[in-house]
């Protein structure tokens, strides 16, 4: 089991910066990939980003590039979602997930944290 607990979420205005958190805990979390989704009110979950288990691959959803970056530590067992140029249609719950697969499908990834609400004001 691989337990995860996101932090970091908040109101930010628009063209504003966030950084969440996803704590890992429970079995060996460096040998998980990890990935960022996102569900917005109404909408299905969505992927947003995901960084392999080395850190040195990582891959972002168009709509998300060059703006958000994530990046993990693994003497912390945490991994990041640096969100910068913040725009309103960033709004969701953002949940970080662990896969022992390579890719950006949500029923790839085994576990889930609980999300943290991320709301983005014009």
């Amino acid at each position: 089991q691989v337990q995860l607990v996101e932090s970091g979420g908040g109101l930010v205005q628009a063209g504003g910066s966030l950084r969440l958190s996803c704590a890992a805990s429970g079995r060996t979390f460096n040998g998980y990939n990890m990935g960022w989704f996102r569900q917005a009110p109404g909408k299905e979950r969505e992927f947003v980003s995901r960084i392999n288990w080395s850190g040195y691959s990582t891959f972002y959803t168009d709509s998300v590039k060059g703006r958000f970056t994530i990046s993990r530590d693994h003497a912390k067992n945490t991994v990041y979602l640096q969100m910068n140029r913040l725009k309103p249609e960033d709004t969701a719950v953002y949940y970080c997930a662990a896969s022992l697969e390579w890719g950006s499908v949500t029923s790839m990834y085994n576990y889930w944290g609980q999300g943290t609400q991320v709301t983005v004001s014009s």
